[in-house]
């Protein structure tokens, strides 16, 4: 190999990263200090040894083949590695070879960089960590939620419900025994009845949109058939279920995804009639290879996927989170002018994997 001068000893010296210049043996013809640390030994003995004379065995093979990868190739390489530190806790390094090649353009050794990435390494690890347990805190909050919304529902309609019919059967005895009453008594019975007729039927809509019995209690399917029909009564617009399904695969769902997948499309259908501006809404729910898959599509205004995840829109972030805690992914398809589809993908059995978590 070549002789290599002052210049190439300077930049070597000068670059805080690991570094140094091999011939096609292998054998070192340069190092910089930080190459010199690294390795524990004196620059005497590295410049004209092998890596496997160098450093431990298990690491020299390494770098023996990897040098010779790079010789045969002529290619750049790069890769993820670890090994001890000075006190002897694992370390990770991001290493880099090249080719070196004279006038001629034949290789006539190697240049390497190792950088140590430890610190990114722990972060990311201490970050997936974080995200971890931020989703399985945001899963038992919701499971808490979903279980208040229950009791809530119930209330509602057991408790609040029953004493609105005890009030609209003494109207009834009122205006029964009213015989002598004014017209403008009467009237104003007629418009108490009335009045506790609406809300009666704006608390069963309350107790139904907190957790609608139907989903307990006929399941899934009859749960979606619900919401479609509620959708276009309180839209005017069209709206269609599909659902490709076996009675078995339904009625194996547990609670939780039963919960998740009723709740993602009753959130894209919120979203469909209040900005969509749609023209029909097509529900689509299907059995696939173990995962439910599920497809929210509109004839609608359509939307900037990427600003409506720039803004923090909590709809979407909701779905997609329900999705994540059950080993499922979420994904929006939208464009301004050409309607939006929501479609979403949920094991139909099993827990989150570790993965899904991160």
């Amino acid at each position: 190999m070549e002789t290599y001068g002052e210049l190439h000893r300077a930049i070597l010296s000068n670059i805080p990263d690991q570094a140094w210049l091999k011939d096609t043996e292998s054998r070192y013809v340069l190092v910089n200090e930080a190459f010199i640390g690294a390795c524990g030994r004196g620059e005497n003995e590295i410049i004209g040894s092998t890596p496997d004379q160098v450093w431990p065995p298990e690491w020299g093979k390494v770098y023996m083949s990897t040098d010779r990868a790079v010789l045969e190739s002529g290619v750049r390489r790069r890769y993820e590695e670890t090994r001890s530190g000075a006190d002897g806790t694992p370390r990770w390094f991001d290493t880099v070879k090249m080719p070196i090649r004279n006038a001629k353009g034949s290789i006539v050794g190697t240049v390497g960089i190792s950088r140590d990435i430890t610190d990114l390494k722990r972060s990311e690890t201490e970050l997936r960590d974080s995200r971890s347990q931020l989703r399985k805190l945001s899963a038992y909050l919701q499971s808490i939620r979903e279980a208040e919304r229950t009791r809530i529902s119930r209330e509602l309609h057991d408790e609040l419900g029953q004493l609105l019919s005890g009030l609209r059967l003494g109207l009834n005895y009122l205006e029964a025994q009213a015989g002598e009453a004014t017209s403008g008594q009467a009237a104003h019975v007629q418009m108490l009845k009335e009045l506790v007729d609406a809300t009666m039927d704006a608390v069963h809509r309350i107790a139904s949109d907190l957790r609608p019995a139907v989903l307990d209690e006929l399941g899934l399917h009859a749960a979606l058939e619900w919401l479609t029909e509620s959708f276009v009564q309180r839209n005017g617009l069209p709206c269609e279920l599909r659902m490709e399904m076996s009675e078995a695969q339904v009625t194996g769902l547990d609670t939780e995804r039963s919960t998740a997948i009723f709740r993602i499309v009753q959130e894209a259908l919120t979203n469909a009639g209040r900005h969509a501006r749609a023209k029909r809404v097509l529900v689509e729910v299907n059995a696939r290879g173990g995962d439910c898959l599920l497809a929210i599509t509109d004839e609608g205004c359509g939307m900037d996927t990427s600003r409506a995840a720039n803004g923090g829109s909590l709809g979407l972030l909701g779905m997609r989170e329900r999705a994540l805690m059950l080993g499922g992914q979420l994904s929006v398809q939208s464009r301004p002018g050409h309607g939006t589809t929501v479609a979403a993908r949920i094991p139909l059995h099993g827990v989150a994997t570790a993965e899904a978590l991160r």
